[in-house]
């Protein structure tokens, strides 16, 4: 086990494990307050998922990054002797048994982080008395939402609160950074940008069509879920070589004369939004939509599909009128065209979106201040 050469005898260690990359960016903000406030502490971060360890197995903020062993008593024994970790914390769904049982055997508080439960989870089945009595482990539970207390509390679990979701600070941190980007700025060229965020095919296609409608002279940038070569490729096909260009082949030459810019590298979105005018969210159309709350911090109006019900933001800012189903083509050219021809209207859920998002801020000091009677102070 490559940690056994590298974590020293001396290290005290904070461990946040992660399923994949989009539990990261939720533990990411805890991550970066503890390692501020605390930096005797080193911080381990382990991953299930190779799309959450591959993109961040260099991540600055951590001293050491594993892959999660799996979880059978031989490989728990020997990975939590290795680390002898101060403290535990899972992110949003992770209930490895044998790992919360060790940990809770040998003292290690366990904490989870951004939790979200559902009452047809199989702890509150009629047969999930053993799967309930594994949640009875955990230290506390910080929660995105009241009624996970509520649910909770119903089933004698009351070591909880209610801090929020963290990644409402993450993304108001980006939008606070002001971090641009020099080529794509002289790609818009001060022109509106309607950007296609972690966009699938489907999503693809309707940008295309809205595209071919459009009547002002619009700039796209296509930031894709998919970056592999196939993809990409399908991508500028679509929308038409000539008028495309990869960011990882652009240049002060071949800024100005493409009206499609493709993002071709893992990274950079977050700070896209800030040039966009309207967004497109990918995943509405088959998986689910994608992260909508950066772009909302930036205050750009979004679109998606209509597989978007599990995501509270996305039913909030839809109700408040920050957001927007759409079906098809013909709805996203609508509702341009009224944004289009209504200033007003756009200024106005613009404000939505940001406000939504600055008001639902905190969650990582709730957390930080919980976790400080643990880690002295």
């Amino acid at each position: 086990m490559q940690m056994g050469s590298e974590i020293q005898a001396d290290d005290q260690i904070i461990w946040m494990h992660c399923a994949s990359l989009g539990e990261f960016e939720q533990g990411r903000p805890v991550i970066e307050a503890l390692k501020q406030r605390y930096p005797a502490y080193k911080i381990m971060l382990t991953f299930f998922s190779p799309s959450g360890y591959e993109i961040r197995k260099n991540y600055e903020n951590a001293d050491y990054v594993y892959y999660l062993p799996a979880d059978t008593p031989a490989n728990v024994k020997k990975f939590i002797g290795i680390a002898r970790p101060k403290i535990a914390i899972f992110v949003k769904y992770e209930y490895w048994y044998h790992y919360i049982r060790t940990l809770s055997c040998k003292g290690v508080p366990v904490f989870m982080v951004s939790a979200v439960f559902r009452k047809n989870q199989h702890f509150f089945k009629w047969y999930g008395k053993w799967f309930l009595n594994q949640l009875k482990k955990i230290e506390w539970f910080f929660l995105q939402q009241a009624r996970d207390k509520e649910l909770l509390a119903d089933y004698g679990i009351r070591n909880t609160s209610v801090s929020g979701d963290t990644r409402f600070d993450r993304v108001w941190n980006i939008r606070e950074e002001q971090k641009g980007i020099p080529l794509v700025e002289k790609f818009v060229q001060h022109k509106k940008v309607f950007l296609a965020g972690s966009s699938w095919l489907p999503d693809e296609k309707i940008v295309r069509a809205f595209m071919a409608k459009e009547p002002k002279d619009f700039k796209y940038i296509i930031a894709p879920h998919q970056v592999h070569g196939d993809h990409i490729k399908e991508i500028v096909n679509l929308f038409g070589v000539e008028k495309v260009a990869r960011f990882s082949a652009m240049d002060d030459k071949k800024v100005n004369a493409v009206k499609v810019l493709v993002i071709d590298s893992i990274g950079i979105l977050s700070m896209l939004y800030r040039y966009a005018n309207y967004a497109l969210i990918g995943g509405g159309f088959g998986v689910g939509i994608h992260n909508i709350l950066e772009a909302s911090a930036f205050g750009v109006p979004v679109f998606f599909g209509p597989n978007y019900k599990k995501f509270e933001e996305a039913k909030d800012l839809i109700r408040l009128g920050g957001a927007f189903e759409i079906a098809g083509p013909e709805a996203l050219t609508a509702k341009m065209n009224a944004f289009e021809s209504n200033p007003e209207a756009y200024k106005q859920c613009r404000e939505i979106a940001q406000v939504y998002v600055r008001d639902k801020q905190g969650a990582t000091n709730r957390i930080l201040h919980k976790l400080s009677a643990y880690l002295g102070g």
